[in-house]
């Protein structure tokens, strides 16, 4: 039984979670609070810094904010 709820878990956190090192602009508009021109500023933002080191770096990206990072690390 644990062994199958750990499982449903895993697929639950894989549904949701998003990689914002190799997110595509059409993967971050899926996040409320993330139009067209903030996926644009997250992935210029990524191509002229490099990866970010943690979800919080995406607040020096003009536009993204506490809110926003929040929603990112609840995955939802």
């Amino acid at each position: 039984m644990k062994k199958i709820l750990f499982s449903l878990l895993l697929v639950a956190v894989s549904l949701f979670a998003i990689d914002i090192n190799t997110a595509s602009q059409e993967e971050f508009i899926k996040i409320k609070g993330i139009g067209e021109k903030k996926a644009e500023r997250i992935i210029a933002y990524r191509e002229e810094h490099g990866k970010f080191e943690s979800i919080d770096e995406l607040k020096n990206v003009k536009g993204i904010g506490n809110k926003i990072v929040k929603i990112i690390k609840d995955g939802s």
